[in-house]
């Protein structure tokens, strides 16, 4: 991939302020077309759209219901195919990237193309939140920063291969979304890739973080039913991600129950976020 390489970036949104009007306005400079696919945002939101609609190389996708952010991404996934672009950049509404995060993520991940890398996905090395910075656990492969998950928000994604694993999975609704596509890459011999040193600002939630010894926790401030379909979700993906790897499966079920435990003990509102603790925990029913 090199910075001729065509590329397209989708933004999922839902109430925006007037902040996305900056951040299009930012990757656009270096990106062929932005799609901004909208999850049904009330008509207070209907200004900063408009606005968003009304500039060149940009798009506005807009439903009707609300069903999450993996339908978004599929919005922006299927756009790219239906145009044969091979690389798609995957944004949230409230991720501020430095003005150079995009042309240099797509020189790292053009070096690793060319060294022969199968790259299914590359993000930033690190993200910078306002209580701060998360890291991931890194492995190498072929000399390269890899880990086996990473957000989606500012990650460029394998057009080609998402599409022929079946894309993000909606029925996953918002939480671990990015999480189910870095599993099926892996499964298929991808390579999730970090690029060294490139930050990316962006809020986590109301995020705080808390210091027990020499570890610093983040605790993420998430509401009651975030907490239950965090839980959900990450239960879910728990039996093919302990078969891939058991190592990675047990650390991330053990930073769910430390964040949900913790979250219980010193964030407010804690009946609500323990039924709803309670409720991601419950199997479902079939209605």
């Amino acid at each position: 991939m090199t910075n001729a390489t065509p590329l397209v970036a989708v933004v999922p949104t839902f109430r925006p302020g007037r902040s996305l009007i900056d951040l299009v306005d930012l990757i656009s400079h270096e990106i062929d077309h932005v799609l901004v696919s909208d999850d049904a945002s009330p008509c207070t939101s209907d200004p900063v759209l408009a606005s968003v609609s009304t500039k060149r190389g940009v798009t506005v996708m807009r439903h009707d219901l609300n069903r999450g952010i993996a339908r978004g991404l599929n919005d922006g996934l299927h756009f790219a195919h239906s145009r044969g672009v091979t690389w798609l950049l995957t944004i949230d509404q409230d991720s501020t990237p430095t003005a150079d995060y995009i042309s240099e993520l797509r020189a790292q991940a053009s070096r690793r193309l060319d060294n022969g890398e199968l790259l299914g996905a590359i993000g930033a090395h690190f993200i910078r939140d306002a209580s701060g910075d998360m890291r991931y656990p890194e492995q190498g492969t072929m000399g390269q920063r890899t880990t086996q998950e990473i957000i989606q928000t500012g990650t460029l994604w394998s057009v080609p291969a998402l599409i022929t694993l079946g894309g993000f999975d909606e029925s996953l609704g918002i939480d671990a979304v990015d999480a189910a596509a870095c599993l099926a890459l892996r499964k298929h011999g991808f390579t999730i890739g970090l690029a060294d040193n490139l930050a990316l600002d962006h809020r986590i939630g109301d995020s705080r973080r808390l210091t027990l010894g020499k570890r610093s926790i983040m605790i993420t401030g998430h509401s009651p039913a975030r907490r239950a379909t965090m839980v959900r979700n990450r239960l879910r993906l728990f039996p093919a991600e302990f078969r891939q790897s058991p190592r990675h499966a047990l650390r991330t079920m053990r930073r769910v129950t430390v964040n949900q435990s913790l979250g219980l003990i010193v964030e407010g509102d804690r009946g609500a976020k323990l039924r709803g603790t309670i409720r991601g925990i419950r199997p479902q029913r079939n209605r």
